[in-house]
């Protein structure tokens, strides 16, 4: 007969017995939990050593995650504030000194204007004048070359390419200049040659009886011209070339025929008296001189607003040039132009252009999240040819009243010493003299207060320019400020995030350390004790 069932260990434990543990298990949980300790203590020291809450990713995943974040926001706008955004207010510095000092250059041009426009000046303060323009003129330019860090700031993309030339240079380039009707001028010559090629200009106490002008011969020509960017071009025909309106509403690309005619050849006088569509091309002084005819014509060429993208109103003139002196303007940074035309180191710039004018080779920095501003300012908006071209002529019209003064100054002292019949022929040369003197005089006011409206339009446009360069620059500093505000914030952020609390950790880790050390104790004690001590 089988005897009664052995109760289960749960039922045991339910009456009350439990599971027996011995020394060695003892000493086995002691260990363990030693260790446990010396596992945090690993920890917090480790922290304390690092300064940082987690030492791998697996310590505290969301702490991770949120480190790299905020460790990238934090690489992100040091990279704004440390780097691009000094770099931008340095180019933004260099921009503004280069366009104040070029307003300088406009207003001393200015004041020699002022002073040019007074019909009572002597010859010393004529020549002044002329000393003083041709010292600014060679100036004017020279700011436009300003670089920062080796990158020329006024060149759009081309940072490598100075603005201007460096020195002398010999290389052909093809132009062509796109304008429009408001780019006509009128030029005013002051005629003295006689019928025989005599010019009075030419005359001295000397040769006075060969010079055979007479005051009829002496008169004011005035004919239309184009003043180009350039003197000195080649002797290639340019192309002139416009838009004409047709009947049923399309435009026809029509072009004026060209002569070339040297400054020495009377090409103001041919151009007054031309009829016809022609024109006159004088590449020693860079003008394309217009008939009646053909100024009539480009002067009611206009844009048609119903036609966008478009500009019929265009006028382009296409033209060569091969010498350069030192400080010319490049003319890639200006027009649309070949360099080596026809070859095959043939190089094309700003071909776009002929169908847009509205690229603008901007460079922009990236100073904050989501944000650039531009830094440069390009040639076009304020270092313009016009400015050294009107120059050039108003130093021409005051050499030539200097010139007369001389001739007039001269016979009028030969006169003084003569007397009968040659003090008649010497009297009637000074008339003549005179006249051309008084003319060429009233003419040369007329251009140097001209020259004041002129420089004072070239001051604007300086103005405007150095006003974008210090409306930027505030700009600047408002994202400065506000990058320093967002670098702040994130580094507190990452700090917290990332960061032990010091004293926390001290306080953690000491209290480790007693555990640890009794723990030490409670193990020991427990170590010196055995069932063999009781049997």
């Amino acid at each position: 007969m089988a005897g009664p069932a052995q109760p289960s260990v749960p039922e045991e434990r339910k009456r009350g017995k439990s599971m027996r543990i011995t020394n060695k298990i003892m000493q086995n949980n002691n260990l363990a939990n030693i260790n446990t300790n010396k596992i945090l203590q690993d920890k917090l020291s480790t922290q304390m050593s690092s300064e940082k809450k987690i030492s791998r990713p697996s310590d505290d995943p969301v702490v991770a995650i949120r480190a790299l974040r905020l460790r990238s926001n934090v690489t992100e706008v040091t990279q704004y504030y440390s780097k691009n955004i000094p770099d931008a207010d340095s180019w933004l510095n260099v921009t503004e000194e280069a366009i104040k000092n070029l307003a300088e250059v406009i207003t001393a041009m200015q004041k020699q204007c002022t002073k040019g426009s007074n019909g009572d000046l002597k010859t010393s303060d004529r020549q002044t004048i002329i000393e003083q323009l041709k010292a600014l003129a060679d100036e004017v330019y020279s700011t436009g070359d300003a670089d920062y860090a080796g990158r020329y700031v006024f060149t759009g993309y081309r940072t490598d390419t100075p603005l201007s030339f460096q020195e002398a240079t010999e290389q052909k380039y093809s132009i062509t200049e796109q304008l429009d009707k408001n780019a006509i001028g009128q030029i005013s010559i002051i005629t003295t040659q006689g019928a025989d090629g005599s010019d009075l200009m030419d005359m001295t106490t000397n040769n006075y009886g060969n010079i055979n002008v007479t005051k009829d011969d002496v008169q004011e020509v005035k004919a239309y011209r184009f003043q180009l960017a350039y003197g000195s071009c080649d002797d290639t025909v340019p192309v002139l070339s416009y838009q004409e309106r047709q009947p049923d509403g399309t435009y026809l690309t029509k072009t004026i025929t060209a002569e070339v005619k040297h400054d020495y050849e009377s090409p103001y006088q041919a151009a007054a008296e031309a009829t016809g569509e022609k024109a006159i091309f004088v590449p020693e002084t860079g003008e394309l001189l217009l008939s009646g005819d053909a100024y009539d014509k480009l002067m009611a060429t206009k844009d048609d607003v119903s036609t966008a993208g478009v500009n019929e109103g265009e006028i382009q003139i296409t033209y060569e040039k091969s010498k350069w002196v030192k400080g010319d303007l490049r003319p890639e940074h200006y027009f649309y132009c070949k360099a080596d035309p026809g070859t095959p180191e043939e190089e094309v710039y700003n071909e776009s252009y002929l169908t847009s004018r509205l690229e603008r080779q901007d460079i922009e920095y990236d100073v904050g999240f989501n944000q650039t501003i531009r830094i440069n300012s390009t040639a076009d908006e304020c270092f313009k040819h016009g400015i050294g071209r009107e120059v050039e002529d108003l130093v021409n019209a005051m050499q030539e009243v200097v010139d007369a003064e001389k001739i007039v100054a001269d016979m009028t002292a030969l006169l003084k010493e003569s007397s009968g019949a040659t003090a008649d022929a010497i009297q009637k040369k000074l008339d003549v003299a005179q006249k051309a003197l008084d003319l060429k005089k009233d003419k040369a006011q007329r251009m140097f207060e001209h020259g004041i409206t002129s420089m004072q339009g070239y001051l604007d446009d300086t103005n405007v320019s150095l006003t974008n360069v210090g409306t930027r620059s505030r700009k600047l500093e408002l994202i400065e400020n506000r990058m320093q505000s967002q670098k702040t914030t994130f580094e507190t952020l990452q700090s917290e995030n990332e960061d032990i609390d010091i004293a926390e950790v001290i306080i953690h880790l000491s209290s480790a350390k007693l555990t640890y050390e009794a723990a030490l104790m409670a193990t020991g004690k427990v170590a010196q004790t055995s069932l063999l001590q009781y049997i």
